[in-house]
């Protein structure tokens, strides 16, 4: 049988999959596919929707034609406690000693509840008065891991690997230690993760509480209309202000705004701790609202930073044969993407 794991996103309205075989110069697309999450998703405790949410997995690796039963899988952030510590210089020992004290400093619940990863980001490489390691701590609650670990095993898969959507989405858009310094906002339905990246590597991360539903929900109340209804409005117009008397405008400003607010804190928060002439080059959106009609436009003018569209389709070596639909929807797969190339980080 097939060892090499798909990526799978369970989000609230949608689950995405992709399964992609690694050659010597990049991707190749194995498999791919976008299916409605059940009503009750990840969220419900009762054996019934656990059972149909199972049900629905298994349908939807069928119909993606994926022959393997392993699996790497995203927990969303506002189901984690994911941040970037800086600590003094330590050995691998020393440091799982002590990320414990940190993690009571971060984590507002009883860490008994709590599983605990870490990974070392930077370790200067040598001893300089002052020179701090970066640490990337994320603690996710053992009762939802076992909740994925469950669902996923009535489905018939084993979990290769968990990790957080922002570390998927990371993997996904940074490909080289060069990369431009950038602030990537991926934007869920029921938050938004916000990531700044400073030589190939994440030096900050965190999560709001506001996402595309919120966008949807105000679009509804404002035109009476359904929420899959609303959604199919948000994409066919986006954040113009030229149709329907600018009401659609109005109705998802106030959400942008709120999300450009914090990505205006993050810029902030980067140029105070980071007095060099190295700015922050270009924004990144990622997630379904990221495919909004105007939305670069609108958060290039409010950050007065570039913003472009994520494209996790980059990493493929040949997308001639790949459905327009797919590589359309390119930021909705972001998370997916991530998750499938895990297995094959250096």
């Amino acid at each position: 049988m097939n060892k090499k794991p798909f990526g799978l996103d369970i989000g609230i309205t949608t689950t995405k999959i992709v399964w992609l075989s690694k050659q010597k110069d990049g991707f190749l697309l194995d498999s791919s596919i976008i299916v409605p999450t059940p009503s009750k998703g990840m969220l419900s405790e009762s054996p019934m929707d656990e059972e149909e949410m199972s049900q629905a997995l298994i349908k939807a690796v069928t119909d993606a034609k994926i022959t393997t039963k392993y699996v790497n899988v995203s927990l969303a952030e506002n189901q984690v406690y994911t941040k970037v510590i800086e600590m003094p210089v330590l050995s691998d020992k020393e440091l799982s000693s002590a990320i414990y004290w940190e993690a009571e400093q971060y984590i507002p619940v009883p860490l008994s509840t709590i599983t605990l990863a870490w990974t070392v980001l930077r370790r200067p490489s040598k001893m300089i008065m002052g020179e701090k390691m970066q640490i990337l701590m994320v603690g996710a609650p053992t009762q939802l891991i076992n909740k994925y670990q469950k669902v996923l095993s009535m489905a018939g898969f084993t979990i290769n690997a968990i990790e957080t959507q922002i570390l998927a989405t990371v993997r996904a858009l940074v490909e080289r230690d060069d990369f431009p310094i950038s602030l990537i906002v991926s934007i869920g339905s029921a938050s938004t993760a916000l990531a700044i990246i400073r030589e190939g590597i994440m030096v900050f991360t965190y999560a709001i509480s506001t996402g595309g539903a919120a966008i949807n929900r105000a679009i509804a109340t404002d035109f009476g209309l359904t929420s899959k209804e609303a959604e199919e409005y948000k994409k066919t117009y986006g954040v113009s202000k030229e149709v329907f008397g600018g009401k659609i405008g109005k109705a998802t400003e106030p959400i942008l705004e709120s999300i450009s607010g914090e990505v205006k804190k993050a810029l902030a928060f980067y140029a105070e701790k980071y007095k060099d002439d190295k700015p922050i080059r270009q924004i990144i959106l990622s997630g379904g609202t990221a495919r909004l009609p105007g939305i670069d436009l609108f958060f290039t003018n409010k950050a007065n930073v570039e913003t472009a569209i994520a494209n996790p389709w980059k990493v493929l070596i040949d997308q001639k044969n790949i459905p327009a639909e797919i590589l359309d929807n390119a930021p909705d797969y972001t998370i997916a993407v991530g998750l499938a190339m895990r297995d094959y980080e250096k």
